[in-house]
């Protein structure tokens, strides 16, 4: 058998050890291994297998990982997400559906301090699901709204998803977070109108709110929305600049976050100890994975899996954005079985040398591309993670309902995908501004 050949059968063996429920990363290992071995041999294979766990342990550029991720539990266990959601409440929570696009708001800033989609997804509807309920929101839209508005938490800045594409394919990553700032924007504001739209033509989605005062709006700006801006444009602002790497730039936010909560008296030491342990958790989980998904990539550029792909797409259309609508249905339709970061890690080192190297799209574009389509699939069944997230935080309500408006919101985000990949400059602009 020739290599594409073994490569090809690889990657359906690999399909099929998902669909039988055995891990991901224990799968890509596996694969990658035989695979590797049957084209060289076991003595290779197992040698590889040990230098990239070493690798992945023992990473500088992934070291960022922990840090974001040890700000995000932080703020998770500290209470921040709280006082974003009141503020964003008094502000627009006298429109329609206000309280939906106040918790759309919510989820922005605290994916601002938490990088991922789950955390966020869990924080905000433990907080906004029980306010809107209680004000007679339709249970379709509270947890739909919530449930698609927890990705912008891996799509806004510090994003664990742009970390892992920046690791595995060398692009900046300091860009790639600026990048997110203006995709993230873009998308909760397509959801705010979405969620406006949806009520205006059915009024009885959620009942019209009460307007506030100024002075009762100005007062909820210390709850919390005061603190994000602080502990993100410390952050973020030091990396755009160049005064911190992307580690120092983790660190310097893990530590503001952490001084933040401790002067304002939010975090207990149960929270602290329990952001310690989950973050280990965490970084064990995707070091993993990365270790495992980097074994499989060996496996898939040793059987020329991507030179076979540039040349069939190059027989199939010599236009680049045919071959991105491919990418991006294959994307959609694995988004539906598999999470969003194992994904990642399996098809960059495919569709990374098809995008980018062989059709010239930029690098720092793509990577915001595919973190928008791994957000539909943290919303669509049967993963769709952020709906089963929330659905945990409303036990009463059905699955069904859950899902019952998502499909409005995945229909948003590739409107949103569309708009970037026609005007490029709305990714691209802050990051060009960096040099």
């Amino acid at each position: 058998m020739t290599a594409v050949t073994i490569g090809v059968l690889g990657i359906i063996l690999f399909l099929v050890i998902i669909i039988l429920g055995m891990p991901i990363a224990l799968g890509m290992s596996l694969v990658g291994i035989f695979g590797y071995a049957s084209l060289t041999s076991f003595k290779a294979a197992f040698s590889m297998i040990g230098m990239d766990l070493f690798a992945s342990v023992n990473s500088y550029s992934l070291s960022v990982i922990g840090m974001y991720t040890l700000m995000g539990y932080f703020a998770l266990h500290s209470g921040i997400g709280a006082g974003l959601f009141d503020f964003a409440y008094k502000m627009i929570g006298h429109w329609p559906g206000g309280l939906a696009m106040a918790s759309e708001f919510s989820c922005a800033a605290f994916g601002a301090v938490c990088g991922s989609g789950p955390a966020t997804t869990s924080t905000i509807a433990s907080i906004a699901c029980p306010e809107m309920k209680r004000k007679g929101y339709k249970p379709e839209l509270y947890t739909g709204s919530v449930a698609a508005g927890g990705g912008l938490g891996l799509l806004i800045p510090p994003s664990i998803t742009a970390i892992i594409y920046g690791t595995m394919t060398g692009t900046s990553i300091g860009k790639l977070f600026i990048a997110g700032v203006g995709a993230g924007l873009l998308l909760c504001g397509c959801f705010c109108l979405l969620i406006f739209i949806l009520v205006k033509r059915d009024p009885e989605l959620a009942p019209q709110g009460p307007r506030f005062s100024m002075s009762e709006r100005v007062k909820t700006l210390g709850g919390g929305l005061l603190e994000v801006l602080i502990i993100f444009f410390a952050s973020i602002a030091g990396l755009t600049t160049g005064l911190f790497t992307p580690t120092e730039s983790g660190a310097a936010g893990a530590f503001m976050v952490l001084a933040v909560v401790l002067i304002r008296r939010k975090l207990t030491w149960r929270g602290f100890l329990s952001s310690l342990y989950d973050t280990a958790r965490t970084i064990g989980m995707v070091l993993l994975l990365v270790a495992c998904a980097t074994t499989f990539g060996r496996f898939i550029a040793l059987a020329q899996i991507p030179a076979a792909v540039v040349n069939f797409c190059d027989g199939f259309s010599d236009n680049g954005y045919v071959i991105l609508l491919i990418v991006g249905i294959v994307y959609l339709i694995a988004g539906c079985f598999i999470d969003s970061l194992p994904m990642l890690m399996i098809t960059i080192p495919i569709f990374y040398p098809v995008i980018v190297t062989a059709y010239g799209f930029d690098a720092v574009w793509f990577g915001i591309f595919c973190t928008m389509v791994c957000l539909m699939g943290m919303i669509t069944p049967p993963v769709g993670i952020d709906a089963y997230v929330c659905k945990a935080v409303n036990p009463d309500v059905p699955l069904t309902t859950v899902f019952k408006l998502i499909w409005w919101f995945v229909l948003t985000i590739m409107i949103c995908i569309i708009a970037v990949t026609v005007f490029p400059q709305i990714i691209l602009f802050l990051p060009n501004l960096m040099g």
